[in-house]
């Protein structure tokens, strides 16, 4: 009989889930018209994914498996090459490792990012998408199969490469200067009230401008400046997976209908802290991490 009950008991085990190996993936796909570069980067003290940076073509996808628990960030690099000595890189969104895996090595600016922290406070999988380092491609992120009212398809899904005010355009020098990106206007700028820094460091003191309110325009769902907060991250349950599209087609869109405010996120978080959790990037600590933070 009690060899029985072992033999039983090791049977069950094979069909109970076993901690620790739940797992998220990210189906990252191309709908540009040209090539992109995927860039990834794990936060930090988190381990790199699989791969850290590959190639997808026109219609082209990849899914890619992270752990729970996982955070870091997503981007997608455009007008990449290779140099006679063999180095890779980028015209927008360099990660500047030489190569096509980054390595993990951040996105130089600018850069359209995805951000996750996967069961993160309550269980929650947090994530937003971030105009604060710039914009170079269009973006939208849907969750599949998760729950809560603020777990929606969020995103730019604009061009804003031909709405750049002039003094925040990149141009390609090849292609007769076409515009390939569009700076924030603290890289452009460099002034405190446009970096939130120095006397404007605060949420009270850094206010939105007029630059930071042309990207919140055209993106809802999207982080426009640092102290863009209430509306602009989001939060799902039961661990679901989720699709990262560039250049999505024009009839889709980030849901308008998920605007996140500071009751919704406050019933989550603990009291005093910002919608973003511990471990996940920080929007108002993108620009002052260099390649390779």
């Amino acid at each position: 009989m009690a060899q029985l009950t072992t033999l039983w008991m090791s049977l069950l085990t094979l069909f109970l889930p076993t901690p620790g190996v739940i797992s998220t993936t990210f189906t990252i796909i191309n709908k540009c018209d040209y090539t992109v570069w995927p860039g990834i980067q794990s936060s930090a003290g988190i381990a790199s994914l699989s791969t850290t940076g590959f190639v997808l073509q026109k219609d082209e996808s990849k899914t890619i498996t992270a752990p729970a628990s996982w955070g870091g960030r997503f981007w997608g690099r455009t007008h990449c090459s290779q140099d006679s000595t063999g180095k890779f890189a980028c015209v927008t969104a360099d990660c500047s490792s030489g190569k096509v895996e980054c390595a993990g090595n951040n996105a130089l600016p600018p850069a359209t990012l995805a951000e996750f922290k996967l069961d993160g406070y309550g269980g929650l999988d947090f994530f937003y998408v971030s105009l604060v380092d710039g914009y170079n491609l269009p973006m939208l992120v849907v969750p599949q199969g998760g729950k809560g009212q603020n777990c929606t398809s969020i995103g730019c899904v604009s061009d804003l490469n031909e709405s750049c005010p002039s003094e925040l355009k990149v141009t390609s020098t090849a292609g007769g200067g076409e515009s390939v990106a569009c700076k924030s206007a603290c890289a452009a700028l460099d002034l405190d009230q446009y970096c939130c820094r120095g006397a404007y460091g605060t949420s009270d003191t850094c206010k939105p401008s007029t630059y930071s309110q042309i990207f919140k325009t055209a993106c809802p769902r999207a982080y426009s400046y640092a102290y863009d907060d209430k509306t602009s991250t989001f939060t799902c349950g039961s661990s679901p997976d989720y699709t990262i599209t560039f250049c999505p087609t024009p009839n889709t869109r980030a849901t308008p209908s998920a605007v996140m405010n500071s009751t919704k996120m406050g019933s989550v978080l603990p009291q005093g802290r910002g919608p973003v959790p511990p471990s996940m990037p920080n929007p108002r600590t993108h620009l002052s991490a260099p390649p390779g933070s």
